[in-house]
């Protein structure tokens, strides 16, 4: 089954069965930024699908905007925590050494931004998920990490939600 079919079912199941939605989104969202797990969800595409069935009608924006930053929080939290506790044995283990290039970048990246680093690594696709992991595994100070943790999901998930969920309104007076 490819990507497109799996978001395509499961948007359609979030959908047909709303008392699942806000649960989905949150794990969604939680995948999308722990570490390793991040490579294997296709959450963006949902994410974005799951702004369209707010624009729609089918949701109410508040509730999954805030699912999809708690979500969002407490992945990026966990692979912070692997990191500081579990250090190099958590990039040494698979699938991350098979990508030694990506954790470089991640290193390198947070070296020159730090807290910054974490805030707008949250905006950088293969990154998102390895840039909490690799401030942990720097020993990065807990409330600088949980300041630019909790600050950034929000705003990520309003971008993700945002076309979808306001795209339409925001067109229909150019044109209607």
């Amino acid at each position: 089954m490819s990507i497109h079919e799996i978001t395509h079912e499961i948007m359609q199941f979030i959908q047909q069965h709303q008392v699942w939605a806000l649960p989905i989104i949150f794990l969604l969202a939680f995948g999308e930024s722990l570490a390793i797990i991040s490579l294997l969800v296709p959450a963006t595409a949902i994410l974005l699908g799951a702004g369209a069935l707010v624009g729609a009608g089918v949701m109410s924006f508040v509730p999954v905007l805030i699912v999809a930053s708690l979500g969002a929080i407490f992945g990026d939290w966990l692979s912070y925590w692997l990191g500081k506790h579990y250090h190099q044995q958590v990039i040494n283990a698979w699938p991350l050494n098979k990508h030694p290039k990506l954790v470089y970048r991640a290193e390198q990246f947070f070296a020159r931004y730090g807290t910054f680093g974490v805030f707008i690594g949250r905006f950088f696709g293969p990154l998102r998920a390895l840039v909490p992991l690799i401030a942990g595994t720097m020993h990065m100070p807990a409330t600088k990490f949980n300041l630019a943790n909790v600050t950034s999901a929000p705003i990520w998930a309003f971008v993700l939600l945002a076309p979808g969920a306001f795209g339409m309104r925001w067109l229909e007076p150019l044109f209607g």
